[in-house]
């Protein structure tokens, strides 16, 4: 039995994205599930959790956030070593960088957990497409499929270190074709969708890396269906991509 933890879901529930932890609950029905608000403590300060998520904030909130899980920087630092995954959507995942530039040039300083910073503009929002692959722990390719909104973008060296290989549209930031922040089973990603009901492969892997051997997903072929459907899409050259 793995347990999920699902990070304020109060504010963290732009896009859609707080399905992807419905989804979790639908296809794990014996997983524990636990939902953290903003005055909780996080459960995954007591005691281990394989799976935590947090998705797209308004950017509001952003601050607030960081300042809720800064003193837990350390703790959030042993779980990425010990292997636990971490899936932060949209823009959840620029409250883990070194700050964020706000339109008036003010840095918020956030938890340090990676050396890139965010860089907020409100009103130059970025919608997009978004099409790529990633290789998952049994050497086989997958494409994913997933949707941009967003008034940020960050700036970061992430060839070390990302979560997806960009086929069509941009990675972390217009100059990149690489998207998202992974540091050992932390994914931090700009998509949307929400992402794991769209890319039941992706999900399968992120299973399996928080210790489900064979994950079983709910509505699995109409997910799967669904999938390359929209694959069949996206690869469309008279697709856009950029609105």
């Amino acid at each position: 039995m793995i347990k999920i933890e699902a990070l304020y879901t109060e504010v963290c529930n732009l896009y859609g994205d707080a399905f992807n932890v419905e989804f979790l609950r639908q296809s794990l029905p014996e997983a524990e599930i636990f939902y953290t608000s903003l005055s909780q403590t996080p459960r995954f300060v007591r005691e281990d959790m394989d799976f935590i998520y947090m998705g797209a904030v308004p950017e509001s909130e952003q601050e607030y956030i960081i300042q809720t899980l800064m003193p837990y920087t350390g703790r959030i630092r042993q779980l990425i070593a010990h292997g636990k995954v971490f899936l932060m959507t949209g823009n959840a995942f620029e409250v883990f960088g070194t700050y964020i530039e706000t339109d008036s040039g003010e840095k918020i300083e956030a938890l340090g957990i990676y050396d890139g910073f965010a860089v907020r503009r409100m009103m130059k929002r970025y919608n997009s497409l978004f099409y790529g692959s990633f290789t998952d722990e049994r050497a086989q390719q997958r494409e994913v499929v997933g949707f941009k909104s967003q008034f940020t973008h960050t700036y970061v060296d992430n060839t070390q270190g990302y979560v997806f290989s960009t086929i069509r549209g941009c990675g972390i930031n217009p100059q990149s074709k690489l998207e998202g922040i992974r540091i050992n089973n932390f994914f931090g990603t700009y998509l949307i969708g929400p992402l794991l009901v769209m890319n039941p492969y992706f999900t399968k892997y992120l299973l399996r890396l928080a210790g489900v051997e064979e994950p079983a997903l709910a509505f699995e072929q109409v997910a799967i269906d669904a999938y390359n459907d929209r694959l069949r899409d996206f690869r469309d050259p008279k697709r856009l991509f950029e609105s």
